[in-house]
């Protein structure tokens, strides 16, 4: 009858003696198998005792463990075939494949880093906002028309809670920012916004933006207006780019003006929305708009992207294509 010892004994000195991988195979399945001399013995400890189930079943588990372990590593030794390595060392080798920003992701970069050589800091807030910070402290009471031009994805209140929406711009971060900090400071606030409007070449109601926001007690539209002619010199490094200011009105600046921006002998795009922060902003986050004042302005991250790199519409950039994604 066979024991314990006597397996482990002999399986041992077999294994000493195997001479390739079809030996050690049938070593594995000679003492490990379903029918192998371990399986057998494992299946006879039903006959026994308690105490002796208990001890020689440890055991033969403790056997069975280590043997696996020589064989597997007897195998490696062994490498693939009959102890002769398949791989062939003078094939050339396989590059894998390396993962990359998406364009957005990229042009993002750009614009903080052009920002942070400026000394702006760049600043992150919540996707879901109130519609305090949202709307009501960026001078845009809830009677106001001009909340129109806002399609706004509103979120479902919880009883007696304030409404809450999807953000759509990312001017509520420049609240928030204001109600914990003290001028002087210059910031930029990139993010996601999402409107409730039709999709187009141009539009979508997902997109990325980025605001910009300088405080201070002498700040003014000839800072800007070197600020945002930096920019563009450095975004679209290599081309000559002009820029010039029209009279807009946004409820948040006053004065308000919209930039627009043209390469050498092409014509003028319209780029962003800007001004010198309105008052009632400034009350809002609890400045007195008497000691300080300053500039905001906000544009589409994809706009310039698509301008950039000659993106004829906003929907390749979310269409998941690699071919489209590769380019870049």
């Amino acid at each position: 009858m066979l024991t314990i010892e006597g397996i482990e004994k002999s399986a041992y000195k077999e294994l000493e003696t195997v001479k390739d991988r079809d030996g050690l195979e049938a070593l594995r399945v000679k003492y490990l198998g379903r029918k192998g001399d371990l399986t057998g013995v494992l299946r006879s400890l039903k006959d026994l005792s308690e105490k002796e189930r208990k001890t020689l079943g440890s055991r033969a588990n403790k056997f069975k463990d280590k043997l696996q372990e020589k064989i597997d590593a007897k195998f490696l030794e062994f490498g693939e075939g009959d102890g002769v390595s398949n791989i062939d060392i003078t094939r050339p080798g396989h590059k894998p494949s390396r993962g990359y920003l998406h364009l957005l992701s990229k042009t993002e970069q750009e614009i903080r880093k052009i920002f942070l050589s400026m000394n702006f800091s760049v600043v992150e807030g919540p996707e879901l906002e109130t519609e305090f910070y949202a709307f009501n402290a960026l001078n845009l009471p809830e009677w106001h028309p001009a909340r129109e031009a806002w399609d706004t994805f509103w979120i479902k209140p919880k009883k007696g809670g304030e409404r809450m929406l999807l953000r759509p711009h990312t001017s509520p971060v420049q609240i928030r920012y204001m109600e914990e900090h003290q001028p002087p400071f210059q910031i930029i606030v990139p993010g996601r916004c999402f409107r409730y409007e039709a999709t187009d070449a141009t539009h979508d109601t997902n997109f990325y933006q980025f605001e910009g926001l300088m405080v201070g007690r002498d700040v003014n539209l000839a800072n800007f207006k070197y600020i945002v002619e930096k920019f563009f010199e450095e975004f679209f490094k290599g081309q000559k780019v002009e820029a010039r200011f029209r009279p807009s009105h946004f409820p948040f600046v006053e004065p308000g003006v919209e930039v627009d921006m043209r390469f050498k002998g092409g014509d003028w795009l319209e780029m962003m929305g800007a001004g010198m922060v309105h008052p009632k902003v400034f009350e809002a986050a609890h400045y007195d708009p008497r000691d300080f004042q300053g500039f905001a302005f906000g544009m589409g991250i994809e706009r310039l992207a698509m301008i950039k790199y000659k993106i004829p519409d906003i929907r390749m950039f979310y269409s998941g294509d690699l071919r489209f994604i590769k380019q870049f």
